[in-house]
C-alpha cells in the first residue's frame, strides 16, 4: 500500500459535509498596472515580488477596511484580532504535501517585505529548518485518521479561537491569521475555489487563478488586456453580501492604482 501524504491524510481526517453557509464569489481584475507595479519593485528592491504578494498586501488593506473580518469567533462572540495577518499555502514534496507560511502585519508591509518573508519561510520548510513545522509532523504521520480529527478540531480551536500556544506539537497562536491565499494560476488553472477548513478558523480564503489575456471593453472599444481571476470562499458569519460588493469596489480600485499602496515607486 503507497504511504499516505500528511496532506492527504489531514485532508480525510478533517473532510465532513458543510453546516456553515458560506459566500462564494469571484472577481475579474486588470493586471496590465499591476505588472508595470511589480517591474518597478524588482527593478528597485531586488526581490521577486509576483501577484501573489501583491493579492496579500491587497488583502491587508481590504481586511483593515472590514474590521468584521480581521478576527475570530471563541464562544460565540467574535473577537478581533489586533494585527492584520495571513496565510500563503506553500507546495512541498513536488505538491505532495502542503504548509502555510504566516505573515504577520500585513498592513505595515512593503510588497517586496512581503515576497521576501515569504521566500524565507518557504526555504525554511522545504530544507527541513521549520522547527514549528517539524515538530507537526511526526504526530501526523502516526496517528490513525479517526484520532486525528477530534485531535485536529481541538487544538484548531485552542490555537485559532483562544490563540493557546502548543509548543509539544509546533501550535502558535492563531496559526492562519485571518485569511489563507493559495495560487493554481502558476499552474494554469483560470479559477476554483478554496473548500473551507475548519481547523484553520479563518473567515477568507482567496484563490488566485492563471493570467490571461482576454478581450475586454475599454471606453466603447474591444481591446486585449491581461486579466486574473480571483475567487472567494467567505464564511457568512462574518460577513453579508453588502460588505462583500464594498470590498470588491475596494480591490478593483486597488488594482487600478498598485501605485497608492507604495507611492515611492512611482
Amino acid at each position: 500500500m503507497a504511504k499516505m501524504s500528511i496532506r492527504r491524510k489531514l485532508a480525510i481526517a478533517t473532510w465532513a459535509s458543510p453546516r456553515e453557509g458560506n459566500i462564494y464569489g469571484k472577481i475579474e481584475l486588470d493586471v496590465e498596472e499591476v505588472m508595470r507595479f511589480l517591474d518597478s519593485v524588482r527593478e528597485k528592491t531586488g526581490e521577486k515580488a509576483t501577484l501573489t504578494h501583491f493579492v496579500g498586501r491587497v488583502l491587508g488593506e481590504v481586511l483593515a477596511a472590514e474590521p468584521g473580518l480581521n478576527g475570530r469567533i471563541a464562544f460565540g462572540r467574535f473577537v478581533p484580532h489586533d494585527t492584520v495577518d495571513l496565510s500563503f499555502l506553500v507546495a512541498l514534496d513536488g505538491g505532495k504535501n502542503l504548509a502555510k507560511v504566516k505573515v504577520s502585519g500585513v498592513t505595515d508591509k512593503k510588497v517586496s517585505e512581503i515576497a521576501a518573508a515569504l521566500r524565507e519561510r518557504a526555504l525554511m520548510l522545504r530544507t527541513g529548518k521549520d522547527s514549528e513545522f517539524e515538530k507537526s509532523k511526526p504526530a501526523l504521520r502516526a496517528l490513525p485518521t479517526w484520532i486525528l480529527r477530534p485531535l485536529v478540531w481541538f487544538t484548531g480551536w485552542l490555537a485559532g479561537a483562544l490563540g493557546m500556544r502548543i509548543p509539544a506539537l509546533g501550535v502558535t497562536p492563531f496559526p492562519f491569521g485571518s485569511a489563507i491565499v493559495t495560487s493554481l494560476g502558476m499552474l494554469g488553472v483560470d479559477e476554483a475555489y478554496v473548500p473551507p477548513t475548519p481547523f484553520a478558523r479563518v473567515p477568507l480564503y482567496v484563490m488566485i487563478g492563471a493570467i490571461r489575456e482576454r478581450a475586454v471593453v475599454r471606453d466603447g472599444r474591444i481591446v486585449p488586456r491581461k486579466m486574473v481571476t480571483l475567487t472567494v470562499t467567505l464564511d457568512h458569519r462574518f460577513i453579508d453580501g453588502f460588505q462583500a460588493g464594498t470590498l470588491a469596489k475596494l480591490m478593483r480600485e486597488l488594482f487600478a492604482d498598485p501605485w497608492s499602496l507604495e507611492p515611492g515607486l512611482s
